[in-house]
């Protein structure tokens, strides 16, 4: 069944709230990880409020992204059925949407760390820019990496205060993973993009040089995420699971091609939401272990 107008189903839909499976596992890593290392205790309080606070940031970023594009949406075959441009929702109860998430975002801060107070005008500066950089650069793919890259260090913050190498490479890491796959998701809209002016690297340099660009990022990905594993002295849990998300962006890199973009979906949903469990996984048992 299809939601309806203003109904809970179509704000769901409009953010796509089964893909924060692609940011909390790394926000939960960050947490194990800051637990581990200090004299801070894992409790059902802690994870309660960092998932909200993880919730309340991302459907933001969602919400505002959606209000932003909603008119380059509609003139795009492929987006043009999303719930704003086909009016689904109206403008106004996803603002109202946006308010209800800012909301619980503030909330949850003001049980974490104090200085998730202070800070959290950061991601939120980012979550108002990035709709906004496709329409200037087509470096808008790591912004988006960085967006959500934020989350590991965010949850870091909210154990400690402080900032270590640990989450600031896990931090670079996901953002050239999620900035490089997003290079792949934007080779369905090559054409569309470069009729209305629009940035991206795929419009810039052509798919083949942008598929080149993910591989690059990736790469540089993986190292980083090992380095984690480095400062972090984490054990062979963890470098199982490096091992299986390797071989996960290998295969991502692979089913995607510049003359056959039939499988981008595959790639960017599917393999992406494993990736995003087995690190979590891998970190996980490292820490208890």
């Amino acid at each position: 069944m299809s939601a309806g107008p203003g109904t809970p189903g179509a704000l769901l839909s409009l953010v796509k709230f089964e893909h924060t499976i692609f940011a909390l596992p790394f926000a939960y890593a960050g947490m194990l990880l800051a637990v581990e290392g200090t004299p801070a205790r894992l409790d059902a309080p802690l994870v309660l409020w960092i998932t909200l606070a993880m919730v309340g940031a991302r459907t933001l970023a969602m919400a505002l992204n959606r209000i932003v594009d909603a008119e380059v949406d509609a003139r795009n075959p492929r987006t043009a059925m999303r719930e704003i441009p086909s009016g689904k929702l109206s403008r106004r109860s996803v603002w109202m949407l946006c308010a209800a998430s800012l909301v619980l975002l503030l909330v949850a801060t003001t049980q974490l760390h104090p200085a998730t107070r202070v800070l959290w005008p950061i991601p939120v500066a980012l979550f108002v820019l990035y709709p906004y950089t496709k329409r200037f650069t087509w470096a808008c793919h790591l912004v988006l990496g960085v967006c959500t890259g934020l989350a590991p260090i965010g949850a870091w913050l909210a154990v400690t205060g402080g900032v270590a190498a640990a989450p600031i490479f896990m931090t670079a890491g996901i953002a050239l993973w999620i900035g490089g796959f997003d290079v792949i998701y934007a080779t369905q809209d090559v054409a569309v993009d470069r009729a209305q002016g629009l940035h991206s690297i795929p419009a810039r340099f052509g798919v083949a040089r942008g598929l080149w660009v993910t591989r690059v990022a990736h790469v540089a990905s993986f190292a980083l995420l090992c380095a984690v594993g480095v400062v972090a002295d984490l054990g062979a849990a963890y470098w199982i699971s490096m091992a299986a998300v390797g071989a996960l962006l290998a295969y991502e890199n692979a089913i995607v091609r510049p003359h056959d973009l039939s499988r981008v979906n595959a790639a960017f949903f599917a393999t992406n939401g494993i990736i995003g469990m087995v690190y979590l996984a891998g970190v996980g048992v490292a820490v208890s272990g």
